[in-house]
C-alpha cells in the first residue's frame, strides 16, 4: 500500500470530532455556502532556531483530492445520534470546491506568516483542519530539524538511522521524506526509498557481528557478500584492540585480493571524538586513507558540532531518534485560524484576541512578499499584508516593527516576491508537485541565500517579518473594537 495514495488509507475522517458538530451546526443554521478565510501559521520556531523549512504540501494536495466519505463513515456518523439527516445527506456527496494558496515545500519560513491560506466554504474549510495540521506540522518539524544537523556536518553527509525510535509508521515514513528535503543523503527506512524514492542506506547491526564465532568471520563473510559497498561495524567488543584491526585484516585479506576497497568503518559507541582520531590514525598507517569513518549514536547538531570542534575524524554521520522525533523540542505548533468572511461580497476581517500578546491573530485575506537584496539575493525581510496589496519594488519600501512602530527600516534595491502560489481554485488542483529531489536542492538553495546571522544555532538574528501599514492599520482598528478595560 503506497502512503502517499490516501484512497488506499482511508483518511478522510481522520478529523477532531468539533470539526463535524460545528460543520453540522453551519449546516443547521444554513451557513453552509457562506465563504470563510483561514491562516495556517505558527508562532515560534523549534529549538530557538532562526527559520523553519515548510513541508508535507504533497501530502495535503493528496488527502484534498481524495476527500470523501463512504457508507461507512456515515453509518459511525449517524450512530452518534447528533447529527442531522440533511447533513450526512450533504457528507454523502462531499467535495472540496474552495481554494488554496501556499508556500512551497523546501521554503525557509518564520513565524506569523500564513503558510497557507484556505478560501471556501464553511464546512469545506473546517473539515480539513486536522489533517493539514497534522501533515504540515509533522513534515515541517522533522525537515527544519534535519536541516540543522546537516548544516552543522559543515558538508559531510547526514543518514537518517531512526525508525525503529519514531512516532509510528507514519513517523518513520513521512519522517524519512521530510528529512530528505531538509538535506540527509538518504534513510534506514526502505519504505520511504520504495515510495518516495529516499535512497535507503544501511550495512550491519550488532547482532551480526555476535551471529558469528569471531568479529573476524563476521567482517569476512560481509565482505564477500557486498565487495562494493563494504561499512564494518567496529564497536561490537572493542574498537582500538579489536574492531579496526580486525577491518584492516579484513581489507587486505579479502577485499584488496579482489581489487576491491574497505568503504568505510562506523562507530555507535564510546568517546567518538577519541575513538575517530585512533582509527583515522590505524587505517591510514593501513594504507587505507580513503576508508571512511562514520559515527551514530544518539547525535544532534549540538553534539555534532562538539565532535567537530574536538577535531574528531568523522566523514558522515548516522542520526536517529534526535532527528526522527526531534527530540529537543518535538512540537511544530501550526494552527489554523478564522481570518475572514465575506458578506454580500464583500471581506470582513476577523481577528482572535487573547491575554497572551502572541496569540493575537493578524486578521484578513493577505499574503506574504519577501524581499530580497538585488546584488546577494539574500532574503532582507517578509511583509504580510492584504491579498490586494502589491509591493512595487522600483522605490524604496519602508518595513516597521509590529510592536515598536517607530524602528523603521527602509529598503533599496531589492526585488520582492509573493510566496503563496495556488494549489486548488475551486476545487481543483492546479499544482504540480515538484519532484521530491527537485523540492530537496530548492531547500539546499533557499537556505544557503540566508544572512549567516539567521542561520546561527544559539541567538540566531531575528529575522524581520513585519505587516504592511493597512494590514497593521487594520488590527489595531479591530483590537480598538474588541478590547474592554
Amino acid at each position: 500500500m503506497y502512503y502517499n495514495n490516501f484512497s488506499d488509507r482511508k483518511l478522510s475522517m481522520l478529523m477532531d470530532f468539533y470539526e463535524l458538530t460545528m460543520a453540522n451546526g453551519y449546516f443547521s443554521n444554513g451557513m453552509k455556502d457562506d465563504i470563510v478565510y483561514f491562516d495556517m501559521f505558527f508562532r515560534k520556531n523549534p529549538d530557538g532556531a532562526g527559520f523553519s523549512i515548510v513541508a508535507g504540501l504533497e501530502q495535503v494536495i493528496e488527502y484534498i483530492k481524495e476527500l470523501q466519505f463512504t457508507d461507512e463513515d456515515i453509518e459511525y456518523l449517524k450512530s452518534k445520534n447528533i447529527f442531522k439527516e440533511g447533513f450526512l445527506k450533504y457528507l454523502r456527496n462531499f467535495k472540496f470546491t474552495g481554494d488554496i494558496y501556499a508556500i512551497p515545500e523546501g521554503t525557509p519560513v518564520f513565524p506569523g506568516e500564513p503558510l497557507l491560506t484556505v478560501r471556501a466554504k464553511t464546512i469545506d474549510a473546517q473539515l480539513i483542519e486536522t489533517m493539514l495540521l497534522l501533515t504540515i506540522n509533522h513534515q515541517s518539524l522533522i525537515a527544519t530539524k534535519a536541516n540543522r544537523i546537516v548544516r552543522a556536518a559543515k558538508g559531510r553527509p547526514i543518514m537518517e538511522f531512526g525508525a525503529r525510535r519514531s512516532q509510528g509508521y507514519d513517523g518513520a515514513i513521512y519522517g524519512g521524506r521530510a528529512a530528505y528535503i531538509g538535506g540527509v543523503v538518504g534513510t534506514a527506512t526502505t519504505l520511504a526509498d520504495e515510495v518516495f524514492g529516499v535512497p535507503a542506506l544501511g550495512t550491519m547491526a550488532h547482532s551480526w557481528v555476535q551471529m558469528f564465532e569471531s568479529e573476524y568471520e563476521s567482517f569476512k563473510v560481509y565482505a564477500e557478500n557486498y565487495p562494493d559497498s563494504c561499512t564494518l561495524l567496529i564497536d561490537t567488543y572493542n574498537v582500538i584492540n579489536s574492531g579496526i584491526p580486525n577491518a584492516i585484516k579484513v581489507s587486505r585479506e579479502i577485499l584488496e585480493p579482489m581489487g576491491k576497497r574497505l568503504k568505510g568503518v562506523r562507530i555507535d559507541s564510546g568517546d567518538i571524538a577519541y575513538l575517530s582520531k585512533k582509527c583515522r590514525e590505524m587505517l591510514d598507517e593501513a594504507g587505507l586513507i580513503d576508508c571512511s569513518i562514520v559515527a551514530s549514536n544518539s547525535l544532534d547538531e549540538f553534539i555534532i558540532t562538539d565532535l567537530l570542534d574536538q577535531g574528531a575524524k568523522i566523514d558522515s554521520f548516522g542520526v536517529g531518534e534526535r532527528l526522527i522525533t526531534a527530540k529537543s523540542e518535538p512540537v511544530f505548533g501550526c494552527v489554523y485560524k478564522l481570518v475572514a468572511i465575506e458578506k454580500e461580497g464583500s471581506i470582513i476581517p476577523k481577528i482572535k484576541l487573547s491575554e497572551n500578546e502572541e496569540k493575537i491573530t493578524n486578521p484578513g485575506y493577505k499574503k506574504v512578499w519577501r524581499l530580497y537584496d538585488r546584488i546577494t539575493n539574500s532574503p532582507i525581510a517578509d511583509v504580510v499584508g492584504m491579498s490586494h496589496e502589491v509591493i512595487n519594488d522600483a522605490i524604496p519600501y519602508t518595513i516597521f516593527d509590529e510592536i515598536h512602530v517607530w524602528k523603521k527600516k527602509k529598503i533599496t534595491n531589492f526585488y520582492a516576491k509573493n510566496l503563496q502560489v495556488p494549489i486548488f481554485i475551486d476545487g481543483e488542483c492546479v499544482y504540480e508537485s515538484p519532484s521530491l529531489n527537485d523540492i530537496r536542492v530548492y531547500c539546499k538553495n533557499e537556505v544557503e541565500n540566508l544572512w549567516s546571522e539567521v542561520k546561527r544555532f544559539i541567538n540566531p538574528h531575528s529575522y524581520y517579518v513585519d505587516l504592511s501599514t493597512e494590514l497593521w492599520n487594520t488590527k489595531q482598528d479591530l483590537i480598538g473594537q474588541f478590547s474592554f478595560k
